[in-house]
């Protein structure tokens, strides 16, 4: 039961961030929101908000991750259509007023600042989703410069469509990069180490 409430709280948290960023996040809203009482937020999480915080960044970007590990496994392609339908899905699902809570924190705070750890977080997740493209992109033999310039164009786009998205409520940024980085793949896949 306390790893569900604890779960509860982070799903919470990053809902809230997907919506509004962390600056605009307190932890006692989270609490309101998650349904749980402000004393379990701060018994799960008793360095208060930025431990929140780092936690429901890696929380939310392993559902991504493992999503997109289990879709990767089929290739490349398969990735990135289990990604989009995931982002396609959480824009629909609120009205295309809920993003990424990993951009929405990384674009709202300073990597200098008393949330360092939570943007070290956001820049893990980011990186995590890079290397699983490129390493599904190398095992099928592309090459490792190529892959990993690919990953992160794949990540960049999605991001910057997902902002978009939510801009012009639709999912047409979204359906536009689909075929642009579907095109990237397959130029990455035809490319081989010393071609």
């Amino acid at each position: 039961m306390s790893g569900e409430l604890r779960e509860q709280i982070m799903a919470g948290a990053a809902e809230m961030m997907s919506r509004g960023g962390l600056g605009h996040t307190s932890v006692r809203e989270i609490a309101r929101h998650a349904g749980t009482p402000l004393g379990s937020t701060y018994h799960y999480f008793p360095d208060g908000k930025a431990q929140l915080a780092r936690e429901t960044i890696q929380f939310a970007g392993g559902k991504v991750s493992r999503a997109l590990g289990n879709a990767l496994e089929r290739g490349p392609v398969e990735g990135l259509e289990a990604l989009l339908a995931w982002w396609r899905q959480v824009l629909a699902n609120s009205d295309y007023d809920a993003g990424c809570p990993v951009m929405s924190v990384a674009v709202t705070e300073s990597r200098f600042g008393d949330m360092v750890d939570v943007i070290a977080a956001a820049r893990h997740v980011f990186a995590d989703w890079e290397h699983q493209l490129a390493g599904s992109l190398i095992a099928r033999g592309a090459s490792s410069t190529q892959a990993e310039n690919t990953a992160t164009l794949v990540v960049c786009a999605v991001e910057g469509a997902i902002g978009l998205c939510r801009v012009e409520g639709s999912t047409r940024p979204l359906d536009a990069i689909d075929i642009a980085l579907r095109a990237a793949l397959t130029r990455t896949l035809e490319q081989r180490d010393g071609a």
